[in-house]
């Protein structure tokens, strides 16, 4: 299948030297819009959107529920700065066009993703389920429940996860973390979304970082100057 990237700036879901990058034509059957602004098309099978954390209505509009095209949205999982995962969530609309939904599907497995459909809800399924898990257990630290050690083991052992929630939540950032949770809490307003103070102290942290590199980059002033 040929498909066509417009991209501005590096994608989260496929960063430099990734093979769907290096796969792209000229133009194809479907187009891919990383980071930039879709133009629709009714003569392309798919057009497909890049999320973050938003909806894909933001992009398309919405209309009564019964919105829908040839565009979808979509997100590849990927926990921080860590590689991307082999996760495609594709995000449809109550009247998606079935043939676009089966050519998004059939790209992203050419390349050897696995791919699932969410319907459009800010932070689609996993970040919906991940992040009140990392802000509980970064809760449960904070109260002095249990080590953040314990807690991971807790979670490997007991529940068979790879990694455990504090090493994983560590591991891509704590500030990240914080942006992603703080977004779904302004969508949802659900209590388990609000970042946890660990995650606010990160943050908080890497803004004064940055707020004093800006300022010692600045040139010195001369008295009466």
């Amino acid at each position: 299948m040929r498909y066509r990237i417009v991209q501005e700036g590096e994608s989260r879901s496929f960063p430099n030297g990734d093979p769907l990058l290096d796969g792209a034509s000229a133009d194809g059957e479907a187009v891919l819009y990383l980071g930039a602004s879709h133009v629709p098309d009714i003569s392309k099978k798919a057009i497909l959107v890049e999320l973050g954390t938003e909806c894909l209505g933001a992009h398309t509009g919405e209309g009564y529920g019964d919105e829908g095209s040839n565009v979808l949205g979509f997100a590849r999982y990927r926990n921080g700065d860590d590689p991307p995962s082999n996760l495609i969530e594709l995000v449809v609309q109550p009247n998606s066009d079935p043939a676009a939904i089966e050519t998004a599907r059939a790209l992203f497995e050419k390349t050897g993703l696995e791919v699932v459909v969410s319907a459009d809800q800010a932070g689609r399924i996993l970040d919906r389920l991940l992040r009140p898990v990392y802000n509980a257990a970064l809760r449960f630290l904070d109260e002095g429940l249990a080590s953040a050690e314990a807690i991971d083991t807790t979670c490997r052992l007991g529940l068979g996860y790879p990694d455990g929630p504090i090493e994983r939540v560590m591991r891509g950032g704590l500030a990240h973390h914080h942006d992603i949770s703080k977004a779904l809490f302004e969508a949802y307003g659900t209590a388990v979304f609000a970042p946890a103070r660990r995650a606010v102290v990160a943050k908080q942290r890497a803004a004064l970082r940055a707020d004093l590199g800006g300022r010692r980059s600045e040139p010195a002033v001369e008295p009466g100057g």
